[in-house]
């Protein structure tokens, strides 16, 4: 399904084919913001958010993975109880993507590819919270992937030496550009990306599973 805040926002045609449910005019500036959220909370809210102001974006894609390579089948919510998570956390203009699923992609780099064949005139950037840059080669393709969109990185709580020390920082260093041009990145040509400063957010997904089973096992944690 494709969401625009609560509407559905895809359809299917009748041979079986997949259409958009949503209009993307060239020269718009789109965030896509990639990840299992398993589950959404408001430190992602937070990236978004960031990203949409410093950004001048006109709308973020949440792309909902079905299942990230890199972490435990078994711990991964449903696609459907993931994607209803999020909608308290998007705005108004933004869409829930379960894109991934229909093109049967499992790379975000095939993702990608997927997207910007789709939206040759729409300037797409990659969102990622410091946390995901400090792992980041460890996706696969993410050379390509850097060289194929701008990349805009937030800050996320105690991370910000191995992030900024990361293989991919390290690598592309002479191709970050400075935080005031943010909203320029989406129109630059790749690599290019930004690290964003701003109020940290404590809370991440990994705490919130420890307090769900904490609370499944009869204990109550302390509040995060």
């Amino acid at each position: 399904m494709w969401f625009a805040g609560p509407a559905p926002l895809f359809h299917t045609l009748s041979h079986g084919a997949l259409r958009p449910g949503f209009h993307l005019e060239r020269g718009m500036k789109i965030g896509l913001f990639g990840g299992s959220f398993n589950p959404a909370h408001e430190g992602h809210a937070h990236v978004a958010e960031t990203a949409r102001m410093r950004l001048g974006l006109d709308r973020i894609i949440w792309l909902v993975s079905p299942q990230n390579p890199l972490k435990s089948k078994r711990d991964t919510a449903p696609l459907s109880e993931r994607i209803a998570a999020i909608r308290p956390f998007v705005g108004p203009k933004d869409i829930i993507s379960d894109f991934e699923t229909r093109i049967s992609a499992t790379y975000t780099l095939d993702t990608l590819r997927a997207l910007k064949a789709r939206y040759p005139g729409v300037q797409f950037v990659w969102i990622m919270g410091g946390d995901s840059l400090a792992s980041f080669h460890r996706w696969r393709g993410w050379v390509q992937i850097a060289r194929m969109i701008p990349i805009a990185i937030v800050s996320r709580p105690g991370v910000l030496m191995k992030s900024r020390l990361s293989p991919a920082a390290r690598r592309f260093a002479h191709y970050r550009r400075k935080e005031r041009e943010g909203r320029i990145l989406s129109g630059l040509p790749a690599p290019a990306w930004a690290y964003l400063k701003g109020p940290l957010h404590n809370i991440s997904s990994t705490a919130l599973r420890a307090q769900r089973k904490k609370v499944a096992e009869g204990e109550t944690p302390p509040s995060l």
